[in-house]
């Protein structure tokens, strides 16, 4: 029953409780705490499928005579009857490539998103006009008010000279303070994560909130770190000057799709330490509870398996 425990705890974690949570409004305030909630989903989803293969595999490969595990793959045939050993082996196949995709998935989405972030870093330190002042800083020649950070260890913060002349003093500073702070926390990392994750399961268990609800809350960080210096007015309309200009693919822009969302955040409830403490509670009982319940049966089989 471990195995099957373990799937139904994968596909909940995959699928609806993503779903469930994406849809909540109380996340927004405690977005910290709600992204390791997140982060938290995540790894015991990728856990529990591996522990399906796991505990599939010590009813495989059953200890021999002498002790070691069985090479025999279709040993247990006889004993388990030929549906549930196909089952065991679909089961088996599909942790595998859950397994090989995730791989696959971190090592693709990391080598793409440095390379577009490099080739944009090359031409907006050409087209771009540096400031004296701010190193990470380029300028672009664009009327359009746009601003976006290119994240990565020689990270830019780009803002087009339409946003200079459009916003005033204090919103410039406040997205410029957003940009920042996407790059002094590395949140493309968090996002970079919930990626691969999201490649690496199967399209009917996956949820795509997980992803948007990230980037949201991500954004809503940097919001955070804005209004500690500006205030919420500035930053609510810097965001909607910039609301309708496009980022390139790795970039992390101060508007877009969900500025509505932000602006009104901005101006409703404040973070709540209550909502956070549980939110952190949360994320320890989600990755805590299942590998205490679930995991300790197979790791005791694997100790007979292997050290016996």
């Amino acid at each position: 029953m471990s195995a099957l425990a373990f799937a139904i705890v994968a596909v909940l974690l995959s699928g609806p409780v993503p779903a469930m949570l994406a849809r909540a409004r109380w996340p927004l305030r405690a977005p910290r705490a709600v992204i390791v909630l997140w982060q938290s989903i995540a790894l015991a989803a990728v856990l529990s499928a591996f522990s399906v293969g796991i505990d599939i595999a010590s009813r495989l490969f059953i200890s021999g005579q002498d002790g070691l595990p069985t090479t025999a793959f279709t040993g247990q045939i006889a004993l388990l009857g030929w549906p549930l050993w196909a089952a065991y082996v679909t089961v088996f196949a599909l942790t595998l490539t859950i397994g090989a995709r995730l791989i696959a998935a971190v090592f693709k989405v990391a080598i793409a998103t440095r390379r577009r972030r490099a080739h944009h870093r090359m031409v907006v330190d050409l087209v771009g006009t540096s400031h004296a002042r701010a190193p990470q800083l380029r300028i672009l020649g664009v009327t359009e008010p746009l601003a976006y950070c290119l994240p990565g260890v020689r990270g830019r913060i780009v803002v087009s000279e339409g946003a200079l002349n459009t916003l005033a003093h204090s919103e410039v500073t406040a997205i410029l303070r957003h940009e920042h702070a996407h790059l002094r926390a590395r949140h493309d990392l968090v996002l970079e994560m919930f990626t691969a994750v999201h490649a690496a399961f199967p399209r009917f268990v996956r949820s795509a909130h997980a992803l948007a609800a990230v980037r949201l809350l991500i954004e809503s960080l940097a919001d955070d770190a804005a209004v500690r210096s500006t205030g919420p007015a500035p930053l609510a309309r810097a965001l909607v000057a910039c609301a309708s200009a496009r980022a390139p693919i790795g970039a992390l822009a101060a508007g877009g799709p969900t500025t509505v969302t932000r602006v009104r955040r901005l101006g409703g409830k404040p973070n709540s330490l209550f909502i956070a403490a549980g939110a952190y509670g949360a994320a320890a009982a989600v990755l805590v509870i299942p590998t205490v319940a679930l995991a300790v049966p197979w790791l005791t089989e694997l100790h007979r398996l292997f050290l016996t």
